[in-house]
């Protein structure tokens, strides 16, 4: 099929895929692999960046917003409740040449995050989401700012159409939605009709793009939610777990190759993935032995359907240092092919909550948000 480049302000994105910012994922080494396979091409999101936590210039928060040096655009997601904390934020970003695209976390559907009133469940209050998105597009000047939400709180409180006519009024340059509520958390089955209907609702107010989230497992389902959808593009979030190498399948399948020309990697290119990532975790972190530990949280993805065993498996998970790692990766039958019964599909977190945390009296009026107060402002970031 034939698709057009995206478009975020002045930076051309083709194909039209961008990385989720996934919170203790997407840092600046599992950004560097995802680019690689790509080629450099497509758009990668840092990890969810809190406003509060960059004013205050938080040790770990600074090194979140590292960028390699041929990582452009630069692109950000930030996080923030106070319109005001949200401002001084991007004006950061700016003064200090921090990024090149700033994206708006109004997607997040963790507990932590909706009990404040922000994620997932800030759209609801629809004044707030306007004062947020004008404080930020005001102060981002030349920078293009888009936003990611999700359909709403749950089926009784959805807020996804509303929020893209105020997205679209307060000049903001493209929104992507993913097709659950926060109630759904990753739970059941991405309602894709839901972007359609985002696509159409935008689509009559201005020509901004619409992307799609939710469900792509392989770049084939991406150009199927093109096709279902008319959203001009996608972002790819779980699919990418312990699968860089998606990112180079999705070059291939918008630029017209069939899927005989998709990545299906031996056990022997996936365990040196690996061990390179934990390299560049170790290198980032600035001490191996961290790197690795960081690392555990892949072992899983990575080895998803391949005959590697529990035992193995937990050895891997605890490992302490890139030899380690190598050592134990030796000991497998490396030359096994890549298991597409096994490996494609679901990965990631799969289950629903049904029930959201929310502040007190949330949901009893839209546009009142005098609950919010500054000292809801997370002061971490990432995972």
């Amino acid at each position: 099929m034939t698709t057009q480049p995206l478009q975020i302000g002045p930076h051309t994105v083709s194909p039209p895929v961008v990385l989720a910012p996934m919170a203790g994922i997407t840092n600046a080494p599992f950004r560097t692999l995802c680019r690689e396979f790509s080629g450099g091409r497509g758009l990668f999101v840092s990890e969810m960046i809190t406003t509060r936590a960059l004013v205050e210039r938080n040790e770990k928060t600074m090194r979140l917003v590292h960028f390699d040096a041929d990582e452009r655009p630069r692109s950000i997601q930030l996080y923030g409740v106070d319109p005001m904390t949200v401002g001084k934020a991007v004006r950061m970003i700016v003064e200090e040449d921090l990024a090149d695209h700033i994206d708006l976390n109004f997607g997040c559907p963790v507990p932590k995050v909706t009990r404040k009133g922000g994620g997932s469940a800030l759209p609801y209050k629809r004044n707030l989401l306007r004062a947020i998105l004008r404080e930020a597009v005001t102060g981002a000047g030349h920078l293009p700012v888009t936003m990611k939400m999700r359909k709403g709180i749950d089926d009784d409180h959805l807020t996804y159409l509303d929020a893209g006519r105020i997205a679209v009024e307060e000049g903001v340059t493209a929104v992507a939605l993913h097709g659950r509520t926060a109630a759904q958390h990753y739970g059941g089955t991405a309602d894709w009709d839901a972007i359609s209907r985002l696509k159409d609702t935008v689509g009559a107010l201005s020509d901004i793009p619409v992307l799609g989230n939710g469900d792509i497992w392989s770049a084939d389902d991406a150009l199927r939610m093109v096709r279902e959808t008319g959203c001009d593009g996608v972002v790819v979030g779980r699919g990418c777990l312990g699968r860089p190498w998606l990112f180079g399948d999705l070059v291939a399948a918008f630029d017209g190759r069939g899927a005989e020309s998709y990545a299906r990697p031996t056990l022997r290119v996936v365990a040196d993935t690996m061990l390179r990532h934990a390299r560049l975790l170790g290198e980032w972190l600035e001490d191996e032995s961290r790197g690795v530990i960081d690392f555990r949280k892949h072992v899983a993805w990575y080895t998803k359907g391949f005959s590697v065993g529990s035992d193995m498996r937990r050895s891997l998970a605890v490992a302490s240092s890139l030899s380690e790692m190598g050592d134990l990766l030796g000991e497998l039958d490396l030359d096994q092919p890549w298991p597409a019964a096994g490996a494609d599909g679901p990965r990631g977190r799969t289950a629903g909550r049904n029930r959201v945390v929310l502040p007190d009296g949330w949901l009893d009026d839209p546009y009142d948000a005098a609950c919010v107060t500054p000292d809801a402002e997370l002061d971490t970031s990432g995972g």
